[in-house]
């Protein structure tokens, strides 16, 4: 069985970033913090279009690729700034518990 922390889900993604080529320096896809962070919001958005006009995705495996595409890009960015993203969540909804909404 795969282990799915994240740990080790974002080194399956620095491998698979790092099979691509784009962690060379004349990368046609510089894996810069702005670039990435650019790239999360596109994904995002992509996910925004399964629901639109409608309230139900027409298509759950496809809704699941954007969902993992935004994760991939999320944990990206969390590591060139070498954020620990499991404590900062923890760290949120601890926050977040404590807030008035």
């Amino acid at each position: 069985m795969a282990d799915d922390s994240l740990t080790d889900l974002t080194r399956l993604m620095l491998a698979f970033v790092e099979s691509k080529g784009w962690l060379t320096p004349d990368s046609p896809h510089p894996q810069t913090p702005k670039n990435i962070a650019l790239s999360l919001v596109l994904e995002a958005s992509e996910v925004l279009e399964h629901f639109q006009w409608t309230e139900h995705t027409a298509d759950p495996a496809a809704l699941a690729g954007e969902l993992a595409d935004v994760l991939l890009y999320l944990m990206q960015l969390a590591h060139l700034h070498d954020i620990d993203l499991g404590q900062a969540v923890r760290t949120q909804l601890s926050r977040n518990q404590n807030r008035q909404w």
